[in-house]
């Protein structure tokens, strides 16, 4: 065929359906198994992001609508300052937040609850070559996270970057097996928080 050629159309015949998109599974994992097996690598899969700005109700509505429990906040992309998670949408600290400061739920923004970039946990990217995902459990168990950044060094060709990221509820899905988790705090101010 001619590459200046039209193609042969035709009517679609009623009962004619839409495709539906299957999402590649997670492929199932053992703790013995490679621990980037167990990573969202960011290189193959688009980051989500939210402006610190935003509201509680379009982080979760933007949670929704990419299936997410985590959202990266951006001021300036590709900049990360911070996360926002669902648990961080309707956690102690938001109640607390609408109390303290005697608004209504919808008047925080995404800014009031975050986690900022300082108070996140990395792992190395080059560690986890080696690294299985027994090891990324143990770590996000001595952490108390539901997620943990994966961070590439800088190279010649590319930035300090976040290259990935570890979800509890993917290795979970992956393993076959719930984790458990308890909330380990790590700074003073998050010692304060809890006991207000």
């Amino acid at each position: 065929m001619s590459p200046e050629a039209a193609l042969p159309t035709f009517r679609i015949e009623p009962g004619t359906s839409i495709a539906q998109a299957q999402p590649l599974a997670a492929p199932s994992v053992t703790a013995a198994s490679p621990a980037l097996q167990a990573v969202t690598d960011l290189t193959q899969v688009k980051a989500a992001g939210i402006s610190p700005q935003a509201t509680l109700a379009q982080a979760e509505q933007a949670m929704i609508h990419l299936g997410v429990r985590m959202l990266f906040v951006v001021s300036r992309w590709p900049d990360i300052d911070g996360l926002v998670t669902t648990t961080d949408l309707q956690g102690d600290r938001t109640l607390r937040l609408v109390h303290e400061r005697g608004v209504q739920h919808g008047e925080l923004t995404v800014a009031d609850v975050m986690a900022d970039l300082a108070s996140l946990d990395a792992v190395d990217f080059d560690a986890l070559r080696s690294a299985k995902v027994g090891n990324l459990v143990a770590t996000l168990k001595r952490h108390g996270r539901n997620h943990l950044l994966v961070v590439q060094s800088a190279t010649v060709a590319t930035p300090r970057r976040v290259r990935g990221i570890v979800s509890r509820a993917q290795v979970e899905r992956q393993l076959g097996t719930p984790i458990e988790l308890t909330e380990i705090a790590e700074s003073f101010a998050e010692i304060e928080r809890a006991l207000v």
